[in-house]
């Protein structure tokens, strides 16, 4: 399997990587991982049909998934759904008329949010889905800091 995409590093953290990441980051991948999301399962590379809150349909099994890789049951197959031979949704909305897709690449995640910990119990191969909800805190952290600091940086070369 010849991959050619990689999750690009941002420059101020590219120091915290070894310089064998793309070979770690492979290994993790598509060797422990056999090219699936660890936590739902998604495919590397394929596009997959979701319902957008997660649920998608795992196209090797003929059927549907949450966001965690669990069965899914009382889901009609894509085509009912894109036919509106499907009932309403949770939210009681009628049936989208066509499926999102969305093709999934999967990145190493570091699960401490740590990049210069690079021990393989802390890396995992996740799809990006699965990749922005685990770093959605860390994200929300990073950007207040960084606020923070140019708001203080501000108040100390203000000139009022």
């Amino acid at each position: 399997m010849t991959q050619t995409l990689f999750m690009p590093i941002a420059p101020e953290h590219r120091w915290f990587y070894p310089i064998d990441w793309r070979e770690l980051s492979q290994v993790i991948r598509f060797t422990r991982a056999k090219g699936r999301c660890e936590h739902c399962g998604r495919p590397h590379g394929q596009e997959v049909m979701h319902l957008g809150d997660g649920i998608w349909w795992d196209a090797e099994q003929g059927i549907w998934r949450d966001g965690r890789g669990k069965l899914v049951r009382k889901l009609s197959p894509p085509h009912a759904l894109e036919n509106g031979q499907q009932q309403p949704n949770l939210l009681g909305d009628p049936p989208a008329p066509q499926l999102a897709v969305t093709r999934v690449v999967l990145a190493s995640a570091h699960l401490d949010h740590n990049p210069s910990n690079n021990h393989p119990r802390n890396l995992a191969a996740l799809c990006q889905r699965c990749h922005m909800l685990h770093d959605a805190a860390e994200h929300r952290r990073r950007r207040w800091s960084k606020v923070f600091r140019l708001r203080a940086l501000g108040d100390l070369f203000d000139r009022t």
